[in-house]
């Protein structure tokens, strides 16, 4: 496809690439160029000059300035992608490292290790003298209650082992958590990461729990 350029002198023809050919309001058609692009117009351009009245050397030190922009540029780019890759692979190994732990995370919803134990953390603002956790099914029921009894303010743990008083394993669900005695400000739980999900648009890999999807950052503690 041939690309036309009128200057002073005439009009000078060049033929080459133009993958991105457009036309403007005014009809003209336009063409991003590549690097190799201005290179071979500034070849034409020299083969064709007046060889009584050439190229000023200023003009062709503006032009050869233009293409060596245009190459670091371009280099420039191409080193930014790598980096960018190098991080994203590196969190991605990071989080991978993180399967088969648990970690805590703000939810007010309980789910069973790979043991079957459920455990969690409040953070009260204040003493609380009866504090206590019921653990809820769906459908309602309460499957345990955890008395705490008095606690300081700041962080309280709880934990149970799935199992009701004759040693029968009776949980195994979700459970949520609803405290009472006390309005905590805060109720996290501990969650098991199973697998770790790249996503395709490249953003922070997400762990993949029975709570749902976390990002390592959102995890409060890790064991």
């Amino acid at each position: 496809m041939t690309v036309t350029a009128t200057n002073n002198n005439g009009t000078t023809t060049y033929v080459g690439s133009a993958d991105n050919l457009t036309q403007n309001s005014n009809g003209v058609t336009q063409k991003s160029l590549a690097q190799t692009d201005f290179l071979t117009l500034l070849t034409a351009q020299l083969k064709s000059q007046d060889p009584f009245n050439p190229m000023d050397n200023a003009d062709l030190v503006a032009q050869m300035a233009t293409i060596s922009n245009t190459s670091g540029i371009a280099e420039m780019n191409k080193s930014l992608q790598s980096i960018s890759d190098a991080v994203s692979g590196s969190r991605i190994n990071d989080a991978a490292s993180w399967i088969g732990r648990s970690m805590l995370v703000k939810s007010n919803v309980a789910a069973p290790d790979a043991q079957g134990n459920y455990a969690g953390q409040l953070t009260l603002d204040a003493n609380a003298t009866a504090l206590s956790v019921d653990l809820i099914d769906g459908n309602g029921n309460t499957v345990k209650t955890i008395d705490l009894g008095a606690r300081p303010a700041g962080d309280t743990s709880f934990y149970w082992n799935g199992k009701d008083d004759a040693g029968n394993y009776i949980a195994g669900q979700p459970l949520q958590v609803k405290v009472r005695g006390a309005t905590p400000t805060e109720v996290d739980t501990w969650a098991s990461i199973a697998a770790v999900q790249s996503p395709a648009d490249g953003s922070q890999a997400k762990l993949i729990t029975p709570l749902g999807s976390f990002s390592p950052s959102q995890a409060i503690k890790l064991t």
